[in-house]
């Protein structure tokens, strides 16, 4: 209750966040005028990004399906954000109830919804820690994430619509490097991340605009890719579009890139 205490006081409900900017653009009902108006704002200048949230979203749930079909009963989902439906642990322990699930995010707001992340089956376990993706070390040694999580066994890392909120001046290389070199042998990393690759050089240019201070760093294919460079062997079909990843499995007809601006892969991490 102390927790959720402290969190209500560092809400700033005049100043946009990202988490719950995501939730509004869900079509959530946890964000505030200052969310609606930034996802509002992002809307004006790439009008199909309701579609590429929850196609991000769906991108999610497909990955973590397929990594539980695969054995994989143990994540880490980094960048948790608002609750909502089939979240990690839902779709996991929907395949095995036993499945472990850690969720991260720096979001207060967050944290006061934590109860319905930690709604485990009696045979898994939940747990919620609030903390930053910038400070990987407290994300790794925070004493829930140790307990939750069977460090001897595979792990997959959920970095899902997040490290676009990583500077390239706040080392996305090395947060990446940390993580990974603590992952136990067969682990995955599940990833997606805004990308205006696919957008006319006008609507960039508005959304750069919109992105004073460079909060915001979205990336192409290539340049996800490189952070993951020696590090990850790609599953099939490597760095696609996350409304092309396994499309055959999503919902038909699939939207075209250009409405998707998010790009996907799913790695497992290679041996030492």
């Amino acid at each position: 209750m102390a927790d959720r205490r402290h969190a209500l006081e560092r809400i700033d409900p005049t100043v946009a966040h990202s988490a719950r900017r995501y939730n509004y653009l869900l079509g959530g009902k946890d964000n505030f005028a200052a969310d609606r108006a930034s996802g509002d704002e992002i809307q004006r200048h790439m009008p199909a990004i309701r579609l590429a949230a929850l196609e991000n979203r769906a991108f999610l749930q497909r990955a973590v399906r397929f990594l539980a079909s695969n054995g994989i009963r143990q994540f880490l989902d980094i960048g948790t954000g608002i609750p909502t439906a089939d979240n990690t642990h839902e779709v996991a322990q929907r395949i095995d109830p036993t499945a472990r699930i850690v969720y991260v995010d720096n979001d207060p707001i967050v944290l006061t919804h934590a109860r319905a992340l930690l709604t485990s089956t009696p045979e898994g376990r939940t747990a919620y820690i609030d903390a930053d993706l910038r400070h990987p070390r407290d994300i790794l040694d925070d004493p829930d994430t140790r307990e939750t999580l069977d460090w001897t066994k595979p792990i997959a890392v959920m970095l899902v619509a997040v490290l676009h909120f990583i500077r390239d001046d706040e080392d996305p290389q090395g947060i990446v490097d940390t993580i990974i070199e603590a992952l136990p042998p067969g682990s995955f990393v599940v990833v997606s991340h805004s990308t205006w690759e696919y957008l006319p050089p006008e609507a960039i240019e508005k959304l750069e605009l919109a992105n004073p201070g460079g909060r915001f760093k979205a990336r192409t294919g290539e340049e996800l890719a490189k952070l993951f460079e020696g590090r990850l062997d790609l599953i099939e079909p490597g760095v696609q579009s996350a409304s092309l990843w396994w499309a055959e499995d999503a919902a038909q007809p699939r939207p075209s890139i250009e409405d998707v601006a998010f790009n996907a892969i799913v790695g497992r991490v290679r041996a030492a």
